[in-house]
């Protein structure tokens, strides 16, 4: 007995054939190949999980510590006390996962070799990084945006009268929760570009943890005028006004912080098209 397969079929995992029409395949069926590939992928399964359990579990534990400890707080801390940030504080782990997960989207071709299959398959080489772009960043911002929103109301679950807790009517809150979301998937697509550039997973990984982490331990290491206006422009520092409620007079306002974050996207992703053109697979 043998079965037949439907000749319209794809198996799992393999790029979208095609158009019979033209032999060349459509933006569309490129988007399509591209969505097929992440989510065959098991790094794209741990990295998002790793995603979530940083920022859900990480902030679900400083929020809980604080309630607990509340009692002990001075003044001055109560007074200060920002139970949205507490809550959001996850997100500083989950840049490792989401960075990490952006530099595979694209090193990991070039590691095994399907970079070659990919560009015979799709030669308009700005359309094969273009749709990579917006696949990893439309799922980036969906995830990104479940988990914080989840890390915001667990965290505010487990904080207990007098603690105070947030709502997401009051001033602030739902822009530092949506723009938490934006601030990842952004920064994901800046690991893409770094990936795209270097197109090796350990060295990409190297350069972006530096900027991350690296550069603000560089900055100490200045006078204090100098700390002051170059940490404005740290990813830590726009995350930092980004997941708080009040006023931060040491950095830009939160909004403005992520469109300088687009900015360094932009210009990585751009350089990265340009050299993805140039180079030899």
């Amino acid at each position: 007995m043998t079965t037949t397969t439907p000749p319209n079929a794809v198996p799992a995992g393999t790029a979208v054939p095609l158009s019979p029409a033209t032999g060349r395949l459509s933006p569309v069926d490129v988007l399509r190949s591209e969505w097929t590939k992440l989510r065959s992928v098991r790094s794209t399964v741990w990295s998002l999980a790793a995603l979530a359990v940083a920022t859900v579990g990480l902030g679900a534990i400083i929020t809980a510590v604080s309630n607990n400890r509340w009692r002990t707080f001075t003044l001055v801390e109560r007074l200060s006390f920002d139970p949205t940030s507490r809550s959001l504080r996850g997100v500083f782990l989950a840049q490792l996962a989401i960075g990490v997960l952006g530099i595979l989207v694209i090193t990991s071709e070039y590691g095994t070799g399907m970079i070659r299959a990919t560009l015979t398959a799709v030669p308009r080489r700005p359309l094969v990084l273009a749709a990579k772009t917006a696949v990893f960043g439309a799922v980036a911002l969906v995830v990104s945006e479940v988990v914080t929103f989840a890390a915001f109301f667990v965290g505010q679950s487990l904080l207990k009268s007098p603690v105070p807790h947030a709502t997401l009517g009051q001033p602030g809150v739902a822009r530092a929760v949506v723009g938490s979301g934006i601030y990842l998937a952004v920064l994901g697509l800046f690991a893409l570009g770094i990936g795209s550039l270097i197109r090796h997973t350990a060295g990409a990984i190297s350069i972006f943890v530096g900027a991350l982490l690296i550069l603000p331990l560089i900055l100490n290491a200045f006078p204090a005028s100098v700390q002051q206006t170059l940490s404005k422009f740290l990813p830590l520092t726009v995350l930092q006004a980004m997941i708080s409620t009040q006023p931060r007079p040491d950095t830009f306002a939160p909004w403005t912080g992520l469109g300088l974050m687009a900015i360094y996207a932009a210009v990585v992703l751009v350089a990265a098209g340009v050299l993805f053109v140039r180079r030899d697979a």
